[in-house]
């Protein structure tokens, strides 16, 4: 069923992010083709989708095929409406379209000829619709805010963390996300859709110039989430290391790991990844259902799952050639200790060495959760050390505290 969004203006506080960071695709022409991008990247929820039946149909070509849809839809709705499966794990077949807003690129096909994204592209009488890409095709997504970073992630070794100040990482970000967590941080990014879109060549220039202008080591790609265009990835990971061969190099993946099945591992550490770190949401499915805003149990527990299960198979088959961190998200309006205590069991069961980072979950983007203070970040230090962790870093406002 098509869908249009609605408007309600007593939420709206006026903040600009619907026409500031969505690329909306009927903005031009005041259509709206019901893409949900606007309902997504809205902070006040002011924006909804409802069930509007067009009026009229057009026919287009899929592959070959003829096909009538809807007017004034996506060409990503398009493809549903014609029978075309859409995937949002590497699990499953299909148009991989996981961010709904434009910002990974996954979802780019052939239309009439020029290579543009499914989920940005309004459908229109006559189009010509190829779901395979061109030969020679250069995957591209939104890649900002390149800079020099002086926390390091999840995935940054204790040894070269510091609250000093300086730089530690040069770092850029990516746009979109397959999660819809209601406490984001990074929204302003995640859900970007209007900057131009980077060639992986391009976006690993950049970054190897600010780790050359700061005379920094590690290099580190984040997000949103950054692994959401598998293509764009590894290529950009391979430009990385063919600008970057010192021996110094690090090249650090920071990610929800929700999609990283085991081939896709694979695929990362033969392209040079070097470190990763792996935000893991919760234990319990509905944990992590209130943490990331996801509505669907069976994706939820896929995802869950899949983020679980690689960091067991990075330690276990590549354990002196990656470094693997590990985040747990605290906050005790969604997670209580008892779980905390059980990540812990979990992963002392996979590692005791691993290093785990507890992170201090606040108030952001939808969320009206309260920030741990301090004192109760150190409480959840020492459950998951009681758990036998031999690494156990902890957020807190003064910086990162560590043994």
């Amino acid at each position: 069923m098509p869908y249009v969004a609605v408007h309600h203006l007593e939420k709206c506080r006026q903040c600009g992010a619907c026409g500031e960071m969505v690329a909306c695709p009927g903005a031009e022409e005041l259509i709206c083709i019901g893409c949900g991008a606007c309902v997504l990247t809205c902070p006040h929820q002011a924006l909804e989708l409802v069930e509007a039946p067009r009026e009229r149909e057009v026919t287009v070509e899929i592959n070959g095929k003829s096909a009538t849809v809807p007017e004034q839809i996506s060409v990503k709705d398009t493809l549903r409406e014609a029978g075309y499966q859409l995937a949002v794990s590497h699990r499953e077949p299909g148009l991989f379209a996981p961010c709904e807003v434009g910002g990974c690129g996954s979802c780019a096909v052939e239309i009439d000829g020029v290579v543009k994204l499914a989920c940005r592209t309004m459908v229109r009488e006559g189009m010509r619709i190829g779901t395979e890409l061109p030969e020679g095709y250069v995957p591209r997504r939104t890649v900002v805010n390149f800079q020099g970073h002086s926390m390091g992630g999840v995935g940054t070794p204790r040894q070269s963390q510091g609250n000093n100040g300086f730089y530690l990482e040069a770092v850029c970000f990516t746009a979109g996300c397959n999660l819809r967590c209601p406490h984001c941080q990074n929204w302003l990014i995640t859900y970007l859709g209007q900057d131009e879109a980077l060639t992986p060549q391009e976006a690993a220039r950049r970054l190897t110039m600010i780790r050359e202008g700061l005379e920094l080591n590690r290099m580190t790609v984040s997000g949103g989430e950054s692994t959401l265009n598998r293509p764009w990835l590894t290529m950009f990971l391979r430009e990385m290391k063919t600008l970057n061969p010192d021996p110094d190099a690090r090249f650090h993946i920071d990610t929800n790991g929700s999609l990283l099945i085991p081939d896709y591992l694979d695929e990362l550490v033969d392209a040079g990844m070097t470190d990763i770190g792996i935000d893991l949401k919760a234990l319990e499915t509905d944990t992590f259902m209130r943490i990331t805003g996801l509505s669907d149990r069976n994706l939820a527990q896929n995802y869950k799952e899949t983020a679980w299960e690689a960091v067991k198979y990075l330690i276990n088959n590549y354990p002196e050639k990656v470094f693997v961190g590990v985040g747990i998200p605290y906050n005790r309006g969604f997670t209580s200790p008892s779980e905390i205590s059980r990540m812990g069991q979990r992963l002392f069961e996979i590692a005791p060495s691993l290093q785990v980072t507890a992170l201090n979950y606040r108030r952001e983007f939808r969320s009206n959760i309260v920030k741990p203070k301090d004192m109760e970040m150190m409480v959840i230090r020492d459950i998951l050390r009681d758990m036998g962790l031999k690494t156990v870093i902890v957020q807190t406002t003064a910086g990162n505290i560590g043994p």
